[in-house]
């Protein structure tokens, strides 16, 4: 009696499938060439293999193996694509000095915490389902938040990634700017396009956006919402009245995870008196499963002159209040 073949779909994460099939289809082919017992059909991201069961195990092995490594090196070398196959089941790639890193990001690029409080929010984050991160410009507040997001993404603990910033900055001038209302508020969010497109594929980040899976919305857009199974970041934070931060707080759902970053040096409100960041500690001080972290000029990770110049602007002011 025949026995009755076996058939999965397999799809493609976070990688690019260009990379992973190589120049003219060179690493597919290949790939291909080692399974001559499955029949294997590509139709981008998607691979639909027929065969025996324990083959299309074999072959879902050595995928995973290829992206993981893809996904961690940025590129697939036919070496490396030759060792995974002839090496045992049991190949590890050499990631280079994998310490405190947090997500590998486009073209191999290595995201890890660079300065002791980096690290402390990578730290805490494990504990508490809230945490403010709080200090200068250039600090990583945000990038780190955004890096620690993608993880929790990339390893199903969330459903998706909420990022959201208050546009204090546009104000009433919001009316004079060229475009739609998206277009208007779109430079204001830009940096946080900026830290996503270090960590996911240009077209897959695309993807993300275009069905939900990534959010990127003005503080005032989260009224009303309970955000269930997602990782929300409240950049900006400073810009906040108390009611606001309140407002976006109480947004928190089931398996939820909230970052809330700000510069209290940097308050663009009319009545600088009038942050919520400036109040929250305060209030939150006895509540369990909160962090906070306080970044100084010793987490500024941008050109050197900006630590020079955040400390001349800290000695100008305190001169101001001597005088």
């Amino acid at each position: 009696m025949e026995k009755l073949m076996a058939e999965k779909l397999l799809v493609i994460e976070d990688v690019d499938i260009v990379k992973l099939y190589g120049i003219n289809n060179v690493n597919y082919n290949f790939i291909v060439s080692q399974f001559p017992k499955l029949k294997i059909i590509s139709r981008g991201k998607e691979i639909r293999v027929i065969g025996d069961d324990i083959e299309i195990e074999r072959f879902e092995n050595k995928l995973n193996i290829m992206t993981e490594y893809l996904l961690h090196q940025g590129n697939l070398k036919e070496s490396i694509l030759a060792d995974i196959f002839l090496k045992d089941e049991n190949f590890e790639a050499d990631n280079n000095n994998t310490t405190n890193v947090i997500v590998f990001g486009n073209n191999g690029r290595i995201i890890r915490a660079r300065t002791e409080n980096q690290q402390k929010l990578v730290d805490l984050y494990k504990e508490n389902d809230l945490l403010f991160a709080i200090g200068p410009a250039g600090s990583g507040k945000t990038y780190t938040a955004i890096a620690l997001a993608v993880y929790a993404l990339r390893n199903k603990e969330v459903r998706k990634i909420i990022l959201t910033r208050p546009a204090v900055e546009a104000g009433e001038r919001l009316g004079f700017l060229p475009g739609d209302f998206k277009e208007k508020l779109d430079p204001y969010l830009q940096p946080l396009y900026d830290a996503l497109n270090d960590m996911i594929p240009q077209r897959k980040l695309q993807t993300y956006i275009e069905d939900g899976t990534v959010q990127i919305a003005p503080l005032a857009y989260m009224r009303g919402r309970t955000l269930d199974n997602a990782f929300v970041i409240l950049d900006e934070a400073q810009n906040t009245t108390l009611n606001q931060i309140k407002m976006f707080l109480t947004r928190m759902g089931r398996n939820a995870k909230f970052i809330v970053t700000g510069d209290v040096t940097q308050i663009d409100l009319p009545f600088k008196n009038d942050s919520g960041l400036l109040k929250i500690r305060k209030i939150l001080a006895d509540v369990k499963n909160i962090g906070f972290i306080d970044f100084d000029n010793r987490d500024i990770v941008r050109h050197p002159l900006v630590k020079t110049i955040i400390n001349a602007f800290e000695k100008n002011e305190e001169n101001n209040k001597n005088k």
